[in-house]
Order: structure tokens, then C-alpha cells, then sequence
């Protein structure tokens, strides 16, 4: 009987130690993990420099942080073309040039293809997938921002980068890749992820800062009038900024409402899609914390199916904002006054039943019926021993 007991106790232990790997299964596996990639080549008139690519899907997630976007490469072997690689899930795009002051009309593209866009002009732009170039488009190379703030001595900033001690370029000539102007007043340009030093220069290579060892980082470089210069791995204007709580006040009907923040008119966003991040009940109101560098919201609901306009706010400063509709929603820095509550009504209001998430019932379901099965298992097995022993006793 003593081993009988054992063999009870090792089957029950099998399926506990199942029942424990299950939990810690994950549910989600990321369909973006590994991303493919197509090649956008891109021609544009003369007067649009530093053509950049916005993309995104139709589902609205984007495929670059902020406007205007990935900046383009210059094509060696194609005089007059760029290109760029961007995810094969985006399948709408905007060219803009000119630090995204001038761009083309939105631009539908089919799915997983190689496609090459001739701007003419803001308003005609030809698409085909028939290729314009000659040659393969140079392959995809991870890269990461460098942004510049110089002298304003120094005219049309530019890039170095190269590999020490190696001497790899990632530019073919000096002064190397030109800056693209931003309204914030910092210049930005693209490198490769193996490179490992750059310089910042202007007036075609005249002025320049020396020789500096970085990582291959989003960085942030501030440059005085003789060169010398401080690096950042964070943005100097946002970093001393605190955070700043928004609190939202939605119509019942808008349901699970959400926050979408960004900083205009840089384009940048604090959530990676739309239609952002659920608001959080908290003492009677929608709530949630984003950096305090932000000055554009907007309050949806429905899964963003319904909105409010643009709200500009002031930034490093608590916000309250009251919505009553898609064009009626009051900002305020302080919390407003409280309403007085609308008289009861004489029927007694059913509470709101809590909607659910089909995917996540789902899989407890199948939790649940995977542990009724094998508790009807060891059910099971028990009872045979049972059986077998009472059995054994019998015969004796």
C-alpha cells in the first residue's frame, strides 16, 4: 500500500507541476518581432532637401516616432534617387522634405512590395513596382539619430561618422551626410549602428567639433562657437521636465477612454499607436501620467473610433480636461468646480456590466477545461489503485 500511496503522490505532482507551467506560459507572442522590410526609393524636385519618408499601417501604428519621419539615403549608383527601408506591415506613406514643410498627399501602397515613388510635385506623385533604378537598393542597416544644436555662425550643419579603430566611413566624402533643420532648432541626420565616432561640422567642413567616441545611441550633441561640445543620451530640452498627470472627465457612452499625447510641432508622440493609453480611474477621475514636455492631446473612446479635436495645453503643468462631445471638451489647470448630481430617476439604475475581453476568456476557458481534465485523470488513476488493493485484499 506505501508504494501504491507514492505512485498516487507522483502522478498528482506531474500534474501540479503541469498546472504551474501553464500559468507561466506566455499568452501574447509579438507578430513584429521580427520585422520584413521594403525598399521605399524615392526621386523629388530639386528644392526639396533631405527628403524623409513618414509610414504607417491601417491601423494607424506608426512605423517611425515623429514626423516627418526616417530620413532617406542618398542611392550611389542612382543620380537623383533615395531610398529607404521601412517595415512591409506599413502600407501608407507620406515623402516630405524641407524638414516636413513640404510633403505629398498620402500614398497607398501594396503590401510586402518594393516600390518607387517619383515626386513631382506637393500634389503628383507617381507610384509604380517596376523598378526606376539600376541595381540592387543598398541593403538595410540599422540606424540610430543624431541630433545637433550649433552656432548659428555655422551654416548647413553636417554628419561624420566612422568605425575606430578601423577607419570604416559610413559617408563616401567629407563633410558627410547634411543635417536636416527642425523647428526646435536642432539639426538631426542618421548613422549607422556600427559606428562608434562622429563629428559635427558646418560652413562645408570649416568649423567642425573634434573627434568624438559615442554610442550607438539616440544622441543629443550641443555645440558652441569654437566647437566644443556636450553629449547627451537625453533630449536636454525634455529631461528636466517632471511629469505631468492628466485628469479626463468622458461621456458614458465614450467607452474605455484613452490618451493620445505628443509635442507639436515636432511630431513627437509619448505612446506608440493609436489610439494611445487607457485612462485609469482614480478619485473620480480618468487619469494618466505622461511627460510634462507634452502640449497636444486628445481624449477618444470606442477603441478612437470617437475623439475630441487637437487640445493644446500647457506644458509642465497638471491638466484637467472635461469632455461632453467631439467638439465640446474644457481645459482647465486646476480642478473645476463639481457639478451638482442630476436627480435620481425612480427606476433604480442597473449597474453597467463590466465588458470583457474576448481573447483573455478565452484562454481561461481553455485553463479551466485543461484542469477539469486532469483532475478527472488522476480521479481516475486513483481509483483503479483503489480498486487493485481492494481487490488484493480480497484474495487474501
Amino acid at each position: 500500500m506505501k508504494g501504491n500511496h507514492k505512485r498516487v503522490f507522483a502522478v498528482i505532482c506531474m500534474f501540479l507541476m503541469l498546472f504551474s507551467m501553464i500559468s507561466i506560459m506566455p499568452q501574447k507572442v509579438s507578430a513584429k518581432a521580427v520585422e520584413k522590410r521594403i525598399a521605399v526609393n524615392v526621386k523629388v524636385p530639386d528644392d526639396w532637401k533631405s527628403p524623409c519618408v513618414w509610414a504607417w499601417d491601417d491601423e494607424g501604428n506608426n512605423a517611425f516616432e515623429a514626423w516627418p519621419g526616417g530620413d532617406t539615403d542618398v542611392n550611389p549608383e542612382n543620380e537623383g534617387w533615395n531610398y529607404i527601408w521601412i517595415p512591409d506591415w506599413a502600407n501608407h506613406v507620406i515623402v516630405n522634405a524641407n524638414a516636413g514643410t513640404v510633403q505629398t498627399q498620402e500614398l497607398k501602397l501594396e503590401a510586402g512590395k518594393d516600390v518607387w515613388i517619383t515626386v513631382k510635385s506637393a500634389e503628383k506623385a507617381d507610384v509604380t513596382y517596376d523598378a526606376q533604378t539600376k541595381g540592387k537598393t543598398p541593403e538595410y542597416v540599422e540606424k540610430f539619430t543624431v541630433h545637433a544644436k550649433v552656432d548659428e555662425s555655422w551654416k548647413n550643419p553636417c554628419l561624420w561618422a566612422w568605425s575606430a579603430p578601423d577607419g570604416k566611413n559610413a559617408f563616401a566624402q567629407w563633410p558627410g551626410k547634411e543635417m536636416m533643420a527642425t523647428e526646435s532648432g536642432w539639426f538631426n541626420a542618421s548613422a549607422p549602428v556600427w559606428v562608434n565616432s562622429i563629428i559635427v561640422n558646418g560652413n562645408k567642413g570649416e568649423v567642425k567639433t573634434e573627434d568624438l567616441s559615442i554610442d550607438a545611441a539616440e544622441i543629443w550633441v550641443t555645440v558652441d562657437k569654437d566647437g566644443k561640445a556636450e553629449i547627451s543620451y537625453k533630449d536636454p530640452d525634455k529631461a528636466a521636465t517632471p511629469n505631468i498627470t492628466v485628469h479626463v472627465k468622458a461621456p458614458e457612452d465614450w467607452k474605455a477612454p484613452c490618451l493620445w499625447a505628443w509635442s507639436a510641432p515636432d511630431g513627437t508622440n509619448v505612446f506608440s499607436a493609436w489610439p494611445g493609453e487607457p485612462l485609469e480611474e482614480k478619485d473620480g477621475w480618468l487619469v494618466k501620467e505622461i511627460p510634462g514636455w507634452v502640449n497636444s492631446i486628445i481624449v477618444n473612446g470606442n477603441e478612437g473610433s470617437i475623439q475630441t479635436t487637437d487640445l493644446s495645453v500647457e506644458t509642465g503643468k497638471d491638466i484637467w480636461v472635461v469632455v461632453k462631445g467631439p467638439e465640446d471638451a474644457a481645459v482647465s489647470y486646476e480642478a473645476p468646480a463639481e457639478e451638482p448630481a442630476a436627480p435620481k430617476a425612480d427606476t433604480e439604475a442597473k449597474e453597467p456590466v463590466a465588458e470583457t475581453d474576448n481573447t483573455e476568456q478565452s484562454n481561461n476557458t481553455a485553463i479551466y477545461i485543461i484542469i477539469a481534465v486532469a483532475i478527472i485523470v488522476v480521479i481516475a488513476v486513483v481509483a483503479v489503485v483503489a480498486n487493485k488493493n481492494a481487490k488484493k485484499n480480497g484474495n487474501k
